[in-house]
């Protein structure tokens, strides 16, 4: 065994975001540049020698190379064991489920979710604890720490090790197994689940669906589940195999990148039932025959109904939504009389609220919803959930959003993303708006009157730590809200998340179109923050 002691000098722009560190693959290219960051999350950690860490990616470019390294860094380093998804592939909700079912010391999933993948597009790495979800930011801001002050790195000189053989594969003293990635996952789902009256209704020939992978990891998941296991025609699945430019597509399921799925589901002949899922797994679309459903109204209609579902059949402990996501959930909620958190972006929120059985079901307006099963979004999860009351409602699903409407009033909600603007720009428009948080609360724009303007700060009630600047809010005086915050999922320039929601009662507008409802809303939003002056843009990106 041959283990070589590297030196190297820091880089200094190794700080992970909301979902870990995620730059172009080029970057990662760099000599060194992986290397230190890995070695930096193992100087982060303690005990770990002779344990089991859980290695796998979505499969975009520069996955397979990556894991070679982390392997041969993991063993230079003393774990015992890694285990692997068969050629290097994990969704990563199977990485949590995979680092839970087994009891590992913890996970690295390769992985820039949604993002564009390519030479030339975008790689990621995050560590996720023992409990299977993102570790906490007292971990990545150690990671970010030491990565300033590293001087050298471990790593095995040895051969790299076969990715596509199922077994048992040595590495020096570390054992590396080699699994099949979708298995345990797909059990999982099994469990939690009404199978039989899923098939039913899949097989039944009246019901219809379509679900794109996007070219993306959730394809091998997505065949084996609903086509193998329930039954639905071949091809339900398209986009199917995972590519590692994923095809020239934006892996990202909304409305404007996942636009041949939404034009399938519109017209008499479209299926009943279309869903997507983005490039790691994690985030999820649902839409019904001309109906999209958001992902707020999707969080708070799978908590109104999860009764109907085996796994939750008993009930909910709680529900937790990130800040920006609509309040529909609250009122939920409110109705079942359990407790509805409100936490920052970022699934590591929800994590000591999980392990805390606090909350049993939560969600983010960005595609995300989960539960206590793992401690990641699910895309494929609630896709099933969905299934699952269909299955067992059977209305379409229009009827049973609209219906949800009429019981607890809609939240009228839009985002628009102002992608790639100047860095320096955006953090000029949130600053100025900080600043002007006391002059803004009780000013009046025609009929909104701003009852309260603050930025966000959040205090975990497990174990009190404080995050701070978390996002502008105006809280209007009729409900309404805008909320501006910067995103920590690109990897150039910045985006500009604007988040616009006004609550809806009047039977007769509970239908009506987001962007006209909000309109005045949404040119309010623009002239406060002086968006055009910061950004340089007109209109917004992409508007979900």
């Amino acid at each position: 065994m041959n283990i070589k002691t590297i030196n190297t000098t820091p880089f200094k722009d190794q700080r992970p975001g909301t979902s870990g560190l995620r730059k172009k693959v080029k970057v990662f290219q760099q000599e060194h540049y992986l290397e230190n960051f890995v070695q930096s999350i193992f100087n982060a950690l303690e005990g770990y020698k002779g344990q089991t860490l859980v290695v796998g990616g979505d499969g975009r470019f520069y996955n397979r190379e990556a894991l070679q390294i982390i392997v041969k860094m993991a063993a230079a380093n003393g774990f015992g064991k890694v285990i692997i998804g068969r050629g290097a592939l994990l969704s990563t909700p199977a990485a949590s489920c995979i680092i839970r079912k087994y009891k590992t010391f913890g996970g690295i999933i390769l992985s820039a979710s949604h993002n564009p993948g390519g030479p030339d597009a975008d790689f990621g790495i995050k560590y996720n604890a023992a409990n299977g979800g993102p570790a906490a930011e007292n971990i990545t801001e150690a990671i970010y720490k030491l990565s300033l002050n590293i001087n050298e790195y471990h790593i095995l000189e040895t051969t790299d090790i076969d990715l596509n053989t199922l077994g048992e594969q040595k590495v020096a003293d570390m054992s590396v197994e080699v699994i099949d990635p979708v298995t345990d996952y797909a059990d999982l789902m099994e469990q939690l689940f009404d199978f039989r009256a899923m098939k039913e209704l899949l097989t039944s020939g009246s019901f219809k669906m379509s679900f794109d992978a996007m070219n993306a990891i959730t394809g091998p998941y997505a065949t084996e589940i609903l086509e193998k296991r329930l039954g639905t025609a071949a091809g339900t699945v398209t986009r199917g195999k995972p590519l590692e430019d994923f095809g020239g597509a934006h892996p990202d399921p909304n409305l404007a990148h996942a636009k041949e799925l939404v034009a399938l589901m519109s017209g008499d002949d479209a299926p009943d039932f279309g869903a997507a899922s983005d490039g790691d797994g994690d985030r999820n679309m649902i839409l019904g025959r001309d109906f999209y459903v958001t992902p707020s109204d999707s969080l708070a209609i799978l908590a109104a109904n999860a009764t109907l579902v085996p796994a939750y059949s008993k009930g909910l402990a709680g529900v937790a939504r990130s800040m920006p996501t609509s309040q529909a959930v609250d009122r939920v909620a409110e109705s079942l009389n359990i407790d509805c958190y409100e936490t920052p972006t970022g699934w590591k929120f929800f994590g000591n609220l999980l392990d805390a059985g606090k909350i049993t079901l939560c969600g983010e307006e960005s595609f995300g919803t989960g539960s206590d099963h793992v401690r990641e979004k699910d895309g494929l999860w609630a896709v099933l959930f969905w299934l699952n009351i269909l299955a067992v409602r059977k209305q379409p699903v229009a009827e049973i959003v609209t219906d949800h409407w009429s019981k607890f009033g809609r939240d009228v909600y839009t985002r628009h993303d102002y992608e790639g603007v100047s860095t320096v720009g955006a953090n000029t428009l949130m600053q100025e708006l900080r600043k002007s948080t006391d002059e803004l609360t009780g000013k009046s724009f025609n009929d909104y009157t701003i009852r309260h303007c603050d930025d966000f700060s959040y205090t975990d009630s497990v174990d009190n730590s404080t995050s701070s600047h978390q996002g502008l809010r105006l809280l209007f005086t009729n409900g309404a809200r805008i909320v501006y915050r910067l995103s920590g999922t690109g990897t150039e320039g910045a985006t500009l998340r604007v988040y616009i929601e006004q609550p809806e009662k009047d039977p007769a507008k509970l239908e009506a179109d987001p962007q006209e409802s909000l309109s005045d809303l949404i040119k309010l939003s623009k002239s406060i923050a002086q968006i055009e002056k910061h950004t340089g843009r007109k209109q917004a990106d992409v508007i979900t």
